[in-house]
């Protein structure tokens, strides 16, 4: 832990996640740069570029929060709507060992024919639905899940009212991705993205509420659960200043992450942490799939099966997946 210095540990901070906070404003706060990671789970599956735009917004919100928590197994994120896309789903899975990389995945459905005449872009996209987070911790413990309407005007607008109403605690957003290109490097995806939450020194949940909610739908907002606590201005000093950044900023890569933070806050000395290298990762495996089919019997299988054979496709690595019949319900007779 050291104040932001240029370092070649955060470098461009290409996918990485970098921990920081400013102690003089009781906040903490994460960057997060997504280069080769967004760009594989885009273009595996040749997403339009709008849908591609709000699952990159998605993705980047995962590895945001995901890497705020002390996560042993998975923190997710899933979109449901009643638009032309119906479902954006994210996993973000905590680093197996110290030193190793988290890794990520992101699928978004949607109606191909219902999008080609829609003309919408970015949260428009969902329609009206719900946005829930769950955080499993693993075998033995019980996930927590926790769901947020779709009301605000960007789904990390819709994140921030999450945790004012859900988990009392202030929280902004600043996200960025694009389809962008650098002389002499393919083009690809980018996204970049800030979150900074608010430690107040006295609970917001003390006496002396607000009697009428300033977010969408009437919802709280973080302006509403920082005015609830002590030391609300220094709530309002970090929003303003992050708000003053910009999308080339939050891509790079010729801003360094440690660079945008002595920009942004240099009044406030902002302490940075080790960064949190991110990588596309998918668990999907044969084996498990394979010992999940076998222990169906043999009439369910026939039912599920196609001249023979049951298959199935990863939906978020695209990874294809064929069994016989006959394998399966040996297996089984094999594994009573």
């Amino acid at each position: 832990m050291n104040e932001a210095t240029p370092s070649d540990s955060v470098s461009s901070g290409s996918d990485t996640v970098l921990p920081f906070q400013l102690d003089r404003l009781d906040v903490r706060g994460r960057v997060a740069r997504l280069d080769g990671v967004i760009d594989t789970i885009l273009t595996q599956h040749d997403y339009p570029a709008p849908i591609s735009g709000l699952l990159a917004e998605a993705t980047l919100l995962t590895a945001l929060i995901g890497q705020t928590m002390k996560l042993r197994d998975r923190f997710s994120i899933q979109a449901r709507g009643k638009g032309v896309v119906t479902l954006l789903a994210t996993d973000y899975f905590a680093p197996a060992g110290e030193g190793e990389p988290a890794r990520i995945r992101a699928y978004a459905g949607y109606d191909k024919v219902a999008f080609a005449d829609s003309g919408l872009e970015g949260i428009a996209l969902l329609g009206e639905g719900v946005m829930g987070v769950t955080i499993d911790q693993g075998s033995g413990q019980q996930p927590y899940q926790g769901i947020t309407p779709l009301s605000g005007a960007s789904l990390a607008e819709c994140m921030e009212l999450y945790f004012a109403q859900s988990e009392q605690i202030a929280t902004r957003f600043a996200v960025a991705s694009a389809f962008a290109s650098e002389p002499g490097k393919e083009s690809g995806w980018r996204a970049g993205g800030i979150v900074i939450q608010h430690l107040p020194k006295a609970s917001p949940l003390m006496p002396g509420g607000i009697d009428r909610p300033s977010g969408t739908d009437s919802l709280m907002s973080a302006d509403d659960v920082a005015a609830m606590g002590e030391n609300a201005d220094d709530w309002a000093t970090a929003a303003l200043k992050l708000a003053t950044v910009e999308a080339h900023e939050l891509l790079g890569p010729h801003v360094a992450p440690d660079s945008l933070l002595r920009r942004l806050f240099h009044e406030d000395a902002p302490r940075v942490y080790d960064a949190q290298s991110v990588e596309f990762g998918c668990t999907c495996e044969e084996k498990a799939l394979h010992a999940l089919l076998s222990g169906y019997e043999a009439a369910t299988l026939s039912d599920m099966a196609e001249n023979g054979h049951i298959v199935a496709d990863c939906q978020f690595c695209g990874s294809h997946y064929s069994f016989a019949v006959e394998d399966l319900v040996g297996s089984e007779r094999q594994n009573p």
